[in-house]
């Protein structure tokens, strides 16, 4: 199968993008949102692009002009490209309107790819652009608004970043159009002034404020100090972070949303103001009230607004302007204390009034993942959503590829939505993707009777995973119709590794209908058997024949001598190969138990060396890649301490997070990573235990006991989140002949029909092949 390196003429076709043809509510229906405008010069947004076009570039920026001319009669976003050969002209609407249409040239027009695992940038020798006339690549979004962030993802991501990689971040939201994103940075540096100002002292601030690692669930009200205290020097950096964060964001035309008070106080207020009406919520996520049953101020009680409006003004002071939009959940998991809709109008006028007291043209956005919970009926939501004015609330229908809230709720009784994908939980590993939903998804949507939607983003709780999956979310913004999947997946590989080769075609083609079109209604959290806590009931949710994987990885393997000087090709394998390894693991643990059950003591031990093999075999893949590497995730934490104390405990917070996820395991392995250092020490000695503890069963003919089990699987997992051994930040390793090595040893398994478990099963014993399991059997 024969492989070519692109040339310009291969890759660019010029389209012609339409207005939307399908009526479709926009800002100009809600005039509240009008407010929503970037302050920022044009002039400082064409820096900001040409800025941004030398960081991709370099000495050829000279190459393209930009202009931002704002277009006064619309509020969507727009971009026209033109070239006579030698220079690319942009121009747009806004900077992040320019950026995309940058984007365009170098993945559409180049063959490019932009992507958080990295980029493939080529561009023609200069004065052989291809040449294009006015009006023929002119581009208008569908929709106003192309929101991103989760309020989680500043903790499961964000937390460790530095400005160096802000900057990377901000670039990829821009070069991809999002103009809504969270800036969520140095909040509690703001909290700090203003709770110290109304009287309380910092030793309530310091049990109030989590962890670095575990801040968004402090913000939420969701848990008080776990994680902390927060030393001043975070206080004092963070704030700093946040400041170019807004400037960066600011100079695109982009729009940060800024935080909004939802009602949460350190326990400290209820002795400053002994009247105000003040609750104490609901334990959360296991949770004892050591750390949680958090407090929460009524929104009618009138020190609501006072606070809410101290808030806005010092970060007004602060930021040098508000943006007019603010993010506030009150009642995230968590139950309010009266379903009375009464009550709950009450709480949404108190919240939205906190805004208002200081920003009259406050907009509150809220995330609509509570309307989930059972205690939200049609009568609670109507109640909540319509007691703000019309268009002065945007809601983020937050899962909508898997559990879209619109279509119950007659779009949000006339309130803003924007459509979201929300794909990941806890910042996990692991393929896995809605393809036909998310094609499918925002333009039905649109199309819905008396439809108010506004905008459409990206909701992941964690990021820098699947790529493919955001790359085709990406591509379908400013669309007005949807993607042809098998056409937009050979350009994808094609462009992500510059190569356009059969074999990585056929991968991509077959992972975008199997592991990337899960048909399941439920969100998928990646809980396979490798960082799952052992028990003998271990069920991990497969959606996909897995021998397709590997197939898709053998692929791969066949023409990976075409694209290995690629990185983002050594990042794919990784993933491909660790993802094949992990689904493995549930046909050796499905035995493991088989053979247990059996009392076979050889079947036991062989098969456990199996798994355990497995484990270290993911490490050994995982390791040999830069971005694979727990030690890079552990390092970033303890270069933001300042002290020896404040490294600790900065490390301990990150190991915490991923693992146990609080004191008692209270998360257990929600926030699972697959990393390398991590697989080996952490998740292989658990299995160890787990095997240990088995043949000591055996062998003493013992019964079974998960609570026995869960106590010596909790001392492996207390005593790795207190250690202080480093991991590497330096890959090991060659990634393509460790691949290659594994498919090699594990390949009669991926392509052949084993029987072993035949072997350990008498003829008189009926039992279910557990490759049964793993091939769509079920």
């Amino acid at each position: 199968m024969a492989a070519t390196r692109g040339t310009p003429g291969m890759y660019w076709t010029l389209m012609v993008c339409l207005l939307l043809v399908v009526p479709v509510s926009t800002a100009e229906d809600f005039p509240a949102l009008k407010v929503l405008r970037s302050r920022t010069p044009s002039i400082t947004q064409e820096e900001a692009v040409e800025l941004l076009i030398q960081r991709f570039v370099g000495s050829r920026v000279t190459e393209f002009n930009v202009s931002v001319i704002p277009d006064e009669s619309s509020l969507l976003d727009s971009y026209q490209v033109t070239s006579d050969g030698k220079t690319i002209t942009i121009q747009g609407t806004t900077g992040v309107a320019a950026a995309r249409g940058f984007n365009y040239v170098l993945t559409d027009l180049f063959g490019g790819h932009i992507s958080w695992a990295g980029n493939q940038i080529h561009l023609p020798e200069p004065g052989h652009f291809p040449v294009i006339g006015p009006g023929v690549v002119n581009v208008t979004g569908p929709q106003r608004f192309r929101y991103y962030q989760n309020v989680c993802t500043a903790s499961y991501s964000f937390v460790w970043w530095d400005w160096d990689r802000w900057e990377q971040e901000i670039d990829w939201m821009a070069l991809n159009g999002y103009n809504l994103p969270l800036a969520f940075n140095g909040q509690e540096a703001i909290w700090q002034r203003v709770y110290l100002k109304l009287g309380l002292t910092q030793e309530d601030l310091n049990s109030h404020f989590g962890g670095p690692a575990f801040l968004a669930w402090a913000r939420m009200g969701n848990i008080d100090g776990w994680g902390g205290p927060l030393p001043q020097s975070w206080l004092d950096d963070d704030l700093a972070l946040q400041k170019k964060i807004l400037q960066r964001m600011r100079s695109f035309g982009i729009i940060p949303v800024l935080p909004g008070f939802a009602g949460h106080v350190p326990g400290g207020f209820t002795r400053v103001f002994p009247a105000a009406q003040v609750t104490r919520l609901d334990s959360w996520g296991h949770f004892s009230c050591n750390f949680s049953c958090t407090y929460l101020l009524d929104p009618m009680d009138p020190h609501f607004s006072t606070v809410g409006a101290l808030f806005l003004k010092t970060q007004e002071e602060e930021y040098g302007h508000l943006d007019h939009i603010y993010n506030a959940d009150t009642f995230n998991e968590q139950t309010p204390k009266s379903s009375d809709p009464e009550y709950l109008a009450n709480v949404s006028q108190g919240v939205y009034k906190g805004m208002t007291a200081y920003d009259p043209n406050a907009i509150w956005l809220m995330q609509a993942w509570l309307f989930h919970a059972p205690f939200w009926g049609q009568q609670q939501i109507e109640a909540l959503l319509t007691a703000v004015p019309k268009g002065n609330m945007i809601v983020l229908d937050l899962n909508a590829e898997s559990a879209p809230v619109y279509p119950s709720t007659q779009s949000f009784y006339g309130q803003p939505f924007i459509w979201c994908m929300i794909h990941n939980f806890g910042g996990n590993h692991g393929l896995y993707g809605k393809i036909d939903a998310v094609n499918s998804g925002p333009f039905k949507a649109m199309a819905f009777e008396g439809s108010t939607m506004v905008g459409v983003g990206i909701t992941p709780e964690g990021i820098e995973q699947n790529d493919f999956i955001y790359a085709f979310f990406n591509s379908l913004m400013f669309r007005n119709s949807m993607l042809n999947v098998s056409d937009w997946v050979r350009n994808y590989s094609r462009n992500r590794y510059g190569v356009r080769d059969d074999n990585f075609d056929a991968a991509w083609q077959l992972l975008s209908k199997t592991i990337y079109n899960s048909q399941s209604p439920q969100n998928h959290k990646n809980h396979c058997v490798p960082v799952m806590r052992p028990s003998m009931k271990l069920a991990p949710e497969i959606w996909y024949n897995w021998k397709d994987v590997g197939r898709a990885w053998k692929y791969m393997l066949n023409s990976l001598d075409k694209c290995n000087a690629s990185d983002l090709c050594r990042y794919d394998l990784v993933d491909i190969s660790r993802q094949v390894l992990q689904d493995l693991s549930y046909v050796k643990y499905k035995l493991l138990i088989l053979a247990y059950e059996l009392r076979s003591m050889a079947a036991l031990k062989s098969i456990g060396s199996d798994l355990l093999g497995i484990i270290n075999d993911m490490d050994n893949i995982t390791s040999s890649h830069s971005k694979w590497l727990l030690g890079t995730w552990i390092e970033a934490a303890k270069r933001m301490g300042t002290t020896d104390r404040e490294k600790r405990l900065f490390g301990y917070n990150a190991r915490n997070q991923i693992t146990l996820w609080g004191p008692d395991g209270n998360q257990l392995d929600y926030a699972n990573k697959q990393w390398g250092g991590l697989l080996r020490s952490y998740y292989h000695s658990r299995w160890a235990c787990f095997y240990d503890y088995l043949l000591e069963l055996l062998y003493e003919g013992g019964t079974y006991d998960n609570e026995v089990f869960k106590g010596f699987s909790f001392l492996v997992e207390s005593d790795w989140t207190f250690s202080m051994d480093p991991y590497p930040t330096i890959p090991e390793g060659d990634t393509a002949s460790i691949s290659r090595d594994l498919y090699s040893k594990y390949k009669a398994d991926i392509e052949g029909s084993s029987k072993e478990w035949k072997k350990l099963t008498p003829p008189e014993v009926e039992t279910e092949d557990p490759y049964f399991y793993m091939s769509g059997g079920l």
